[in-house]
């Protein structure tokens, strides 16, 4: 026996700790290929792979940044009218700026398991630097994000999809038309809402002034001529099945002289600004932070 001291706990994994074959697994799983069961199974067969399977596990805990208490913002739940969504009615996180306003306006999109806490704090994040942040939940209809991204991410398979995007749609034009809003619009979105970004810009036209998809599907090329917002696209650099979608996606941008850069971060995986996983990339999730921050006080001043 020893001196009878419990020694310390293990450091969480970072990304450095694990295989990359785990990490294609685990984007096989978050993207509804396959089940949490068969993703452990298929973990298990890789040395130490189990332990960093369940690291891979998101911890939202890690993810608040800034408090739901702290004074540089105001945060509550709001109901609004979804005409032709999956229920005719929403609900999502406003989150305001202190001051009396009006605020440019960002909508946030979650990814394809509802509104987790994650995204609340990425909403609370853009209103401390001066925006009016709108995080619908898609999961509404359903009763809301479950508390966990299993249950989420079966739920929102469950939803009629278009219409699901319609209560995007109409999230984006209950914010821009809000009477905290300056009326400028920017969108941004992660995975699932990333791709949701590129077409509420095609849907949104002129009406949207600026949007930030983070690692999305890219819009269909035939419907990129309506995109009217200036575009800033981020992409992690291990993720083939979305960047391959840009060469098609850049031509069609630049033959319709739509204002758009695109970023990839080197050594980055799908999911790299989600800071309660290991997926999380400290240096490259701030500096497309500040990228982002950036773009949106440009576009919608």
């Amino acid at each position: 026996m020893t001196d009878g001291l419990v020694p310390p706990p293990a450091p969480p994994l970072t990304q450095a700790d694990i295989d990359q074959r785990i990490f294609d697994l685990y984007d096989e799983y978050c993207h509804g290929r396959m089940d949490r069961r068969a993703f452990l199974q298929a973990a298990g067969a890789i040395a130490g792979g189990l332990a960093m399977a369940e690291a891979l596990i998101p911890n939202y805990a890690r993810a608040q940044t800034i408090s739901f208490t702290d004074p540089r913002m105001r945060a509550r739940y709001v109901e609004y009218p979804s005409l032709g969504g999956n229920s005719g009615a929403m609900r999502g996180y406003l989150v305001q700026p202190s001051g009396n306003g009006p605020f440019p306006a960002v909508l946030v999109i979650h990814e394809n398991r509802g509104l987790n806490p994650y995204i609340e704090d990425v909403a609370r994040r853009l209103a401390v630097e001066g925006f009016l942040a709108l995080a619908p939940d898609g999961l509404a209809p359903l009763g809301g994000y479950p508390g966990n991204d299993d249950d989420g991410r079966e739920m929102q398979t469950r939803l009629d999809q278009a219409k699901l995007r319609t209560d995007m749609l109409n999230g984006a034009r209950f914010l821009k038309a809000h009477a905290l809003s300056s009326g400028k619009l920017g969108v941004t979105g992660f995975c699932w809402g990333g791709g949701t970004t590129n077409w509420l810009a095609t849907e949104l036209g002129a009406e949207m002034q600026a949007g930030v998809p983070f690692y999305g599907a890219a819009a269909p090329a035939a419907a990129v001529p309506a995109i009217r917002a200036a575009l800033q696209i981020h992409y992690a650099e291990n993720d083939p099945r979305i960047n391959a979608m840009w060469p098609t996606f850049e031509a069609a941008l630049k033959a319709n002289n739509v204002r758009h850069e695109m970023h990839i971060y080197p050594g980055t995986q799908h999911g790299f600004h989600n800071n309660s996983t290991p997926r999380y990339e400290e240096a490259a999730a701030k500096l497309a932070w500040d990228r982002t921050l950036a773009f949106f006080r440009q576009h919608l001043a």
